[in-house]
């Protein structure tokens, strides 16, 4: 079993490699760069950003698996932060929501990630989006600054879920609240599928149960939380078979154990 800090620098290794890579050689492998596994088609746990007001190409490198943005209630005037922001995708799609009178904050652990993000910022010219180098569970960011926080599949790569979501709490304003996309569990998948299914499912090695997802976020003090949307990851039978019989396969198929991607909500009491 890795250690905390083990995993941490596995992370770190993993993303610092993709945040030099295109969108198209990330979905090109079945997570992105480095972890080992196939050309399984990567594309399946992303969703579509193409779409959205304050798209940037050169921002999306297509590793989230959901729409937080799209589901977090951000207003003009918000100030928002991003957990694990990446080149930057969500920051400046919640930018345009903000306006000039608002702000960003993206974090992110990885020094590559941080540099493209910041440098992604710096030709868009915004003075309103920020990158900090730091840590999910030990955020470099003041009590109370949030109205909204969003994530988009990051928090299941986080080996102390409990404490990245009391330091969640910590940021948010009395009466703000967080919408997160990530990857959960739902049944228990054998050891070997668990294993084949992290390797292809953006290496989510760190995915646990839904319910105990929920509790993690009910324990750090949110109320309110509200699932907002849930999709199946279908893994493809090719990856399936390396590791099932037939039959197996098939009895996955019936069933509803696997992996999901949810968005889900919650806020932050007033008092």
């Amino acid at each position: 079993m890795n250690t905390d800090s083990e995993i941490k620098e596995m992370v770190k290794e993993k993303y610092g490699a993709i945040a030099q890579q295109s969108k198209d050689e990330n979905q090109s492998s079945c997570c992105g760069s480095g972890c080992g596994c196939g050309p399984v088609e990567f594309s399946v746990m992303a969703e579509d950003y193409t779409t959205l007001p304050g798209y940037v190409a050169d921002a999306d490198l297509a590793l989230g698996c959901g729409l937080p943005t799209e589901f977090a209630q951000i207003k003009p005037g918000d100030t928002v932060v991003d957990l694990g922001s990446g080149a930057g995708n969500d920051c400046f799609i919640a930018r345009s929501i903000v306006g000039e009178t608002g702000r960003v904050i993206g974090v992110d652990m990885t020094v590559p990630m941080v540099e493209k993000a910041r440098a992604n910022a710096a030709k868009l010219r915004f003075l309103n989006v920020e990158f900090r180098l730091g840590d999910i569970e030990n955020m470099p960011i003041e009590d109370n600054t949030a109205d909204v926080v969003v994530s988009n599949c990051v928090m299941n790569l986080v080996p102390d879920k409990q404490k990245a979501f009391a330091e969640t709490y910590r940021i948010t304003k009395p009466g703000g609240h967080f919408s997160i996309s990530d990857i959960v569990l739902q049944g228990q998948l054998t050891d070997e599928l668990r294993k084949e299914a992290s390797l292809y499912a953006g290496c989510i090695s760190g995915a646990i149960q839904k319910d105990e997802y929920l509790e993690t976020i009910r324990n750090a003090g949110f109320t309110n939380i509200t699932v907002q949307k849930e999709r199946k990851i279908d893994i493809p039978n090719e990856v399936l078979a390396r590791v099932l019989t037939l039959e197996q396969l098939r009895e996955f198929k019936r069933t509803r154990v696997g992996i999901f991607s949810i968005t889900v909500y919650a806020d932050k009491p007033k008092d």
